[in-house]
């Protein structure tokens, strides 16, 4: 009887029988479907929390606010179409956020940003830096011309309104371009003159190509993606906007090459060069789970990117010719993946290269 009794407290005491149990009649805990699981888009959402409201200070709430909101889409006009949707959208209440020559367009500006609130920051869509690849450092640069080819029209602040899909016009050609409008700064940074040869290191999807375009000056364009997937995307829209005696010529080309090792490619070839870069893609981090960086099974990758990004922009300002300019661009607001990715290229390309730039915008 005793021993019964003894048997029973140390049963008691014993948590977690496990261990009593045959190794092979076992079950194995299904942990999976208790434990509660972070989404990319919450992760997203703590990193730049604890991250960009150290860097923004005071203006992160709005922005924070501003990058959670619908977005909002532009629509670039495609001049190639026979068909102009100019008027039609202008009936509807659009306006070209750039603004060339109305000062009432400046609120289209902010709202091409995204819809933040008063106090938030342009650039949220879009960061974009300009370098210049001079002979010496006292060179001086030329003054920035917007093209007034490309237009960008939006909806008015708060109005939420969708724009329908583009029709194609007799040729096939569509007649504008859905696209974060934010996306064109960094074409107009370029500073495209006439007789320009281009280079658009990483190209993929197509809309800022499409905007370069649509400055009908420059002498040849080479637009490259390292992705083979992602190039065959740029070539069906390079197909539905552009007619296809200009994509047969020799003024455009589509390569699918590593853009890290464009030095080795062509150097000091092109006269503008456009490095937009892979990135956090902030907006798309905190909206959609789909293809987000900021999966656990992505972490290396995210880490890696500063590297990537400098190597880009090393290799972009390798394939420009002296006096000519590089714009280096992002989705993101992070410091990591802009300031410090183009103050490590400078440093490098002098260093390796002798190459000197200067910073401008």
């Amino acid at each position: 009887m005793a021993a019964v009794i003894q048997t029973r407290l140390l049963l008691r005491k014993v948590k977690d029988l496990r261990c009593l149990t045959p190794r092979r009649t076992r079950v194995k805990g299904k942990w999976a479907t208790t434990q509660p699981k972070s989404p990319p888009t919450s992760l997203a959402l703590q990193y730049m929390d604890a991250t960009y409201s150290l860097q923004l200070g005071q203006q992160w709430p709005s922005v924070r606010v501003s990058l959670l909101c619908e977005k909002k889409y532009g629509a670039l006009l495609n001049n190639f179409s026979h068909e102009s949707a100019l008027a039609d959208l202008q009936a509807q209440g659009c306006m070209d956020f750039i603004g060339h020559t109305d000062q009432d367009a400046q609120p289209f500006l902010d709202e091409a940003s995204g819809g933040e609130p008063e106090g938030s920051m342009e650039q949220e869509i879009s960061s974009s830096v300009s370098l210049n690849k001079s002979d010496s450092v006292d060179e001086e640069l030329s003054p920035l011309q917007l093209s007034p080819n490309i237009k960008c029209l939006v909806f008015p602040r708060g109005d939420i309104t969708r724009f329908k899909a583009a029709r194609p016009d007799g040729f096939g050609l569509l007649s504008y371009y859905l696209m974060d409008a934010a996306s064109v700064l960094p074409c107009l940074a370029l500073n495209v003159q006439q007789g320009d040869s281009v280079l658009d290191l990483c190209a993929a999807p197509g809309g800022k190509t499409l905007a370069l375009l649509q400055t009908q000056t420059i002498r040849f364009l080479c637009v490259n993606d390292a992705s083979v997937s992602r190039t065959m995307r740029l070539r069906k829209v390079l197909h539905s906007y552009i007619p296809k005696e200009l994509l047969t010529n020799d003024r455009i080309r589509i390569t699918s090459f590593d853009g890290t090792k464009w030095g080795e490619i062509e150097r000091n070839t092109f006269d503008r060069v456009l490095v937009d870069v892979p990135c956090t893609t902030d907006r798309h981090s905190l909206m959609e789970d789909d293809n987000n960086i900021f999966k656990k099974s992505r972490t290396s990758e995210r880490r890696q990117l500063p590297q990537l990004q400098t190597e880009l922009l090393l290799a972009g300002v390798e394939a420009a010719c002296p006096g000519g300019e590089i714009v280096y661009s992002t989705c993101s607001l992070s410091q990591l993946q802009n300031q410090c990715v183009v103050e490590q290229a400078i440093h490098l390309a002098r260093e390796r290269h002798g190459i000197h730039l200067q910073v401008w915008g």
